[in-house]
């Protein structure tokens, strides 16, 4: 009976977990999971330059956020030096590997020198140096041949050993090199299938070339997961791209909308549904099926992955989840109790409209506050530009003047403003009143805001007095 597949996720901590790293990560957390696997989870932490504790807990925390939970404890690399070094006097024992003393800057210029395809030359193949200050350990590739693979995304890969130069496998400080260190530890935890992204493709040939070397036998299947490409179809950058994960978290994104959208980065249910719980995307993921063109990192969809997971929520998990994101965010602890009341009174009409949990304290903060805070593009829109804005604003004062506290409910109070807006000259057609133009400048002399839960529930929840005193501010305001 073969051994349970083995699978693991190798984040290098020199920066945030970001949405490619997400993808490789769940892609080798959906594989573990539907197989009866593990997924092991390894540090690859050996640039001591570079790393930094912080980075390496953004790595565990999101990994946690997402629900994406490994077996065992974490395997550092750092703390595997010794392994690495036995890995590289092997090499040179075998004659698979050699000592260079060329810097940077010689490599550049020999290349420039003799034109044609830039790279390390083999300058130091037959040399024989011994090990010393400033000489780094490189790999003989062999000089003809090819080394390839069936890829479970791709198909058959090769690649000819003449567009391979000799790599570093151990840095002129005697630090290991990422291939050197990945090669052994995977063979050292059992590692059976390796999934990642596209961006290690052409470090696979290397790979199987040392363990080629190590004497040590591949693992079973390679899988190469799509490039993530943004708008312009260029790879996505932390420098230039929206793709941290935590961002995302912080900005209200669900981590079960997230793991959910990250799926379909290149992969599709059969039966054509795309928004459902994650068990049945661990049931149904095949690796197989996943497509290797570049994946389009679609914010709008994700948003809307989002929304529909929101909306899937029970009314109370979705006010433990609104108020747990405003705790994370800070919100005083007094303030935060009168945004949990707000919300209360109108739950559904919120859960209903928000796509993100971002979305919610800016869509009721009128209800908590003094005054609310003015969008000024909503000023501009539904104010400046509306059309009869004073007579609206006057006739719907009146109206709702005349609606006494008992009388303060959304019908009644949907009346009223029905009648302004056919008193300000908002009338459609058959005579009815135009309520969609009507009720803008209402809503943003309210609420400040020209999008948020439905008036008529609002201004009931908000009461009379407060809704009156809004309405006359902003008349006065317009003189």
């Amino acid at each position: 009976m073969p051994p349970a597949p083995r699978v693991r996720f190798a984040p290098s901590p020199t920066g945030f977990l970001h949405v490619g790293s997400g993808h490789s990560a769940l892609a080798n957390w959906l594989f573990a999971r539907q197989s009866g696997g593990e997924l092991l989870l390894r540090i690859e932490d050996t640039d001591a330059e570079r790393n930094r504790p912080e980075l390496v807990d953004n790595v565990l925390e999101m990994l946690e956020w997402l629900g994406l939970t490994w077996d065992g404890e974490p395997v550092y690399q750092s703390q595997r030096g010794d392994l690495y070094r036995d890995a590289a006097a092997k090499l040179v024992a075998g004659g698979h590997a050699y000592y260079c003393d060329c810097t940077a800057e010689q490599v550049q210029a020999r290349a420039k020198e003799r034109g044609g395809k830039p790279g390390y030359d083999g300058h130091c193949r037959d040399r024989g140096l011994e090990p010393g200050p400033g000489r780094a350990l490189r790999f003989r590739v062999p000089e003809s041949g090819a080394t390839g693979w069936v890829d479970l995304i791709r198909g058959d890969v090769a690649f000819e050993h003449a567009n391979i130069e000799d790599f570093v496998v151990l840095r002129s400080s005697g630090a290991p090199m990422f291939l050197l260190a990945n090669a052994v530890d995977d063979a050292d935890m059992g590692i059976t299938h390796v999934i990642r992204g596209e961006d290690h493709l052409n470090s696979t040939p290397k790979y199987l070339l040392l363990l080629q070397a190590l004497g040590i036998a591949p693992p079973g299947a390679f899988a190469h997961m799509p490039l993530l490409v943004n708008e312009q179809r260029k790879k996505l950058s932390k420098r230039r791209d929206d793709v941290s994960m935590a961002d995302y978290r912080d900005r209200g994104y669900l981590p079960e909308a997230m793991v959910n959208y990250l799926a379909l980065l290149g992969w599709g249910p059969p039966d054509g549904v795309e928004v459902r719980p994650i068990p049945e995307l661990v049931e149904l993921y095949r690796l197989e099926d996943v497509n290797p063109s570049p994946a389009f990192f679609d914010l709008k969809k994700l948003s809307y992955v989002n929304a529909e997971k929101i909306r899937a929520l029970s009314p109370e998990a979705f006010r433990a989840r609104a108020g747990a994101h405003l705790a994370a965010q800070g919100v005083d602890p007094a303030v935060l109790s009168e945004a949990s009341a707000a919300l209360a009174s109108l739950t559904t009409e919120v859960q209903e409209r928000v796509r993100t949990l971002g979305d919610v304290q800016p869509m009721i903060e009128f209800l908590y506050v003094d005054e609310p805070t003015m969008d000024d593009a909503s000023w501009q829109k539904a104010i400046v530009k509306g059309k009869a804005v004073v007579e609206m604003l006057d006739a719907t004062i009146a109206g709702l003047e005349a609606l006494g506290p008992d009388h303060w409910q959304p019908e009644p109070i949907r009346g009223a403003i029905e009648a302004a807006a056919v008193t300000a000259g908002h009338v459609s057609a058959d005579g009815t009143a135009q309520l969609s133009k009507a009720q803008g400048p209402v809503r943003v002399a309210v609420t400040g805001r020209s999008v948020g839960p439905p008036l008529f529930e609002s201004l009931a929840v908000l009461g009379r007095d407060r809704t009156l005193a809004r309405l006359r501010s902003t008349r006065r305001r317009l003189g």
